[in-house]
């Protein structure tokens, strides 16, 4: 039995009528907040410290991308600047201007770029952190906000010194971090997390994304947690653990709509919130069209092929639920929840229970389906040998 909300579970505990309504609403407001809640992150660093790269690999895309955040050797962010995840709209990425300027101020810096906006920062450097990044991080401290030292372009740096002899790649890479951090010793002992946003699977990039999801407030790790890119085995598991737990409040929220005694009316609804859903745990997982086809560039395997088979992928990618082929069924359910609304009382829970039953058991079957592909092309990739060789 996949996880359920606390909340929930004990309205649906207690009987009658009033106390199923108070469920409903309270698992629609859950399933709403998982859904929907709004999670801003800033991203600021100096000149072509890889700001813009950073923030395309965030959001599953390359830089030639459309949508993708501009690149290039030049100050190409004069002001904030938002970017949508792609695939989660609720997760903003933002452009902060560089904070290289001879007259910085970081007070005056947050004000300019509205400092309340963002649930955290993120302080990017492609060589040693300076004075600037030390003084921005105490004024993003003494606001009570999180910022977080990522240290990218690690693939130059190791590219540079693979050509010297007795390269021991953990040896350069505990050397960067020291040099990070001592030039941070104003702040005590912070975190730098050393990344390259093309090859996300290496190096501390998994550890960020771990540090983040336990750092941040409760009702925004879901929000994370969908949008944050696949690096590992581990995180893939979260994500999948992450979605089973929502399907109870997304079940009964659609039992809401079967109370109302319109005909087909609730098989619409539950056909929209199976379809989003489900669409969450694609992009999610990386099984979108553009994530398949960079991993299968990448390691050179035809990777979407093992999207061929499932009808939930296939739904998906029409945006219809009639590929589901269990119109019969739903019909069938459909009716009876129309006759059971009609009459009061044990027939309202009656139909809620039929749409329950109906919407748990796609969104189950779809998400378990989904997590078995993301698996399989995990393993036919050989990422996590990958990984465990990086």
């Amino acid at each position: 039995m996949e996880s359920q909300d606390p909340a929930v579970v004990e309205a649906v505990k207690a009987s009658g009528e009033s106390t199923l309504e108070k469920a409903i609403a309270k698992a629609k407001e859950t399933f709403d907040q998982l859904m929907n809640v709004s999670l801003n992150i800033a991203v600021t660093g100096k000149t072509g410290s890889g700001k813009s790269s950073f923030i395309n690999a965030l959001r599953g895309l390359n830089d030639e991308d459309d949508g993708a955040a501009p690149t290039g050797v030049t100050e190409t962010t004069m002001e904030p600047t938002m970017y949508e995840h792609p695939a989660v709209p609720n997760v903003k990425i933002w452009d902060l201007p560089g904070i290289g300027s001879p007259n910085f101020k970081a007070n005056k810096y947050l004000k300019d770029v509205k400092f309340h906006t963002y649930d955290f920062f993120i302080i990017l450097n492609s060589e040693r952190f300076m004075e600037n990044d030390v003084m921005l991080a105490k004024e993003i401290k003494k606001q009570n906000k999180n910022f977080y030292f990522v240290r990218s372009k690690i693939e130059n740096d190791i590219l540079a010194e693979q050509r010297k002899k007795g390269f021991d790649e953990q040896n350069i890479l505990c050397k960067i971090r020291k040099d990070c951090q001592k030039n941070l010793k104003e702040l005590g002992d912070p975190k730098v997390f050393l990344i390259s946003s093309f090859e996300l699977e290496k190096y501390d990039f998994k550890i960020f994304q771990n540090t983040l999801e336990e750092e941040v407030p409760d009702h925004k790790r879901s929000a994370l947690q969908q949008a944050w890119p696949v690096c590992s085995a581990e995180s893939l598991e979260k994500k999948i653990k992450m979605f089973k737990g929502m399907i109870w409040a997304a079940s009964l929220a659609s039992a809401g709509v079967a109370i109302v005694p319109v005909l087909g009316l609730s098989a619409a609804c539950d056909a929209n919130m199976v379809l989003l859903f489900l669409t969450r745990c694609y992009y999610a997982f990386g099984l979108d069209d553009g994530s398949l086809k960079k991993l299968s560039e990448k390691v050179n395997k035809p990777l979407l092929e093992h999207l061929a088979k499932s009808k939930f992928a296939s739904a998906i990618r029409e945006k219809s639920m009639a590929r589901l082929q269990v119109s019969v069924t739903l019909a069938t359910l459909t009716t009876l929840e129309y006759v059971a609304s009609l009459f009061p009382g044990v027939g309202s829970a009656a139909a809620a229970g039929i749409s329950f039953g109906t919407t748990y058991y796609l969104l189950r079957e779809g998400l378990n389906e989904l997590a078995d592909i993301a698996r399989n092309i995990r393993k036919e990739a050989e990422l996590d040998i990958l990984c465990s060789n990086s």
